[in-house]
């Protein structure tokens, strides 16, 4: 019987849940998590909860542990691997989970106690109200983080501001929140092989690709705690490899980066063009020509790409609006071509030309990033 069509003795359909738990040496925690989710099952009669422990080979006892709640669980399951990374582990959870128990819904869930499971029933009563992705959030009105120190508020407020505005969600409050319910039908369709899959950058990852994918997203305030044993598993090559990750956030699209590309190097032809017609045939000054032409090419690319790259975003904006953020953009990238440039000629001392090249291709991408999730954002 496919789980989906499953219906009580009342005829009400059952909605399926399963909670996804990574774990690496969390014996001393994952007995209170696994037993905190299925407590709320009775406050949710009309689902059916499933827990799939993706444990990456722990050295303690952790396997062991699990092995004793399934029998007391028989909707508990686990499966194993080489321990690669969070984001790997919820990878092979999640794919496991969409493809064995067909579930309506998924539930992100740290297993070392920093996530409440009685918040639970309050986050699939948002899935009930139409959301398709609710996401428990640290940083919405009521949410708190009360053991952090001020270093790891700073970096955990920076790296959300990156991530929000690199990936084009900028509505989103908490982008790398570990603690998340997803509709299943949005889950489905997002390329989990495109994201990051070793650390916790992942998470930031798929919080992008599911509103790429038209998740409606909710936030409901959460209190971040500390964990109930052990600690903390976040590494610095974690930190690093989530940096590195976010110009990634913005390319959801490689035919709009290779359109937008093309329009680019276009507008080196209309901006030599344009300088040859204004001092060949017209007689202009050569110090004043480039001023025109400079324009001209501008114009011309924020045409293209408006009415070519970009034709099928739905956008708010005027058309004279998004001219001038697209000037202000490319002001911007220009002087970050040119900062990158000295950095890499002056202080790293490496050739002239590979330095121009470099602050031209940092500042391509940069430019991309920006109009693609500010000018044409959707």
């Amino acid at each position: 019987m496919d789980l989906k069509d499953k219906r009580d003795s009342l005829g009400t359909k059952t909605v399926e849940v399963c909670f996804v738990l990574p774990t690496y040496n969390e014996e001393k925690n994952i007995r209170q998590t696994v037993e905190g989710i299925f407590s709320n099952q009775i406050l949710v009669p009309t689902s059916r909860f499933r827990v799939l422990v993706v444990d990456d080979n722990s050295s303690d006892g952790t396997q062991k542990e699990v092995t004793r709640l399934i029998a007391k669980y028989p909707d508990l399951h686990m499966i194993t691997g080489d321990k690669k990374g969070l984001g790997d582990a919820y990878k092979r959870g999640l794919l496991y989970a969409l493809s064995s128990f067909k579930p309506d819904f998924v539930f992100q869930m740290d297993s070392d106690g920093q996530h409440d499971p009685k918040l639970i029933p309050a986050f699939i009563e948002q899935i009930n109200a139409g959301y398709s992705l609710v996401v428990g959030s640290r940083f919405v009105e009521g949410g708190s983080t009360p053991d952090f120190s001020f270093r790891r508020k700073f970096i955990s407020r920076l790296g959300n501001l990156l991530v929000r505005y690199a990936g084009g969600v900028r509505h989103i409050r908490d982008c790398t929140s570990g603690y998340r319910c997803i509709s299943s039908s949005h889950l489905e369709k997002c390329n989990l092989g495109f994201l990051s899959t070793r650390g916790y950058s992942f998470q930031s990852s798929l919080i992008c690709e599911l509103v790429v994918q038209g998740a409606k997203c909710k936030e409901i305030p959460i209190t971040f705690s500390r964990r109930n044993s052990g600690s903390s598993k976040l590494s610095l090559r974690d930190q690093v490899e989530f940096i590195l990750n976010i110009p990634k956030l913005g390319f959801h699209s490689h035919k709009d980066f290779i359109k937008y590309s093309t329009v680019g190097f276009s507008g080196l032809f209309v901006n030599l063009g344009s300088y040859i017609f204004l001092t060949r045939y017209l007689g202009m000054a050569e110090v004043v020509a480039p001023i025109i032409s400079i324009e001209t090419s501008l114009i011309s690319n924020f045409l293209l790409n408006n009415f070519w790259t970009f034709k099928k975003r739905n956008l708010e904006r005027a058309l004279i609006s998004r001219l001038m953020q697209f000037h202000l953009v490319m002001g911007f990238t220009g002087i970050f071509n040119y900062l990158t440039f000295f950095l890499m000629f002056k202080i790293v001392m490496v050739n002239d030309i590979l330095a121009n090249l470099l602050g031209i291709g940092v500042a391509a991408i940069l430019n991309y990033l920006i109009n693609s999730n500010w000018t044409w954002k959707k």
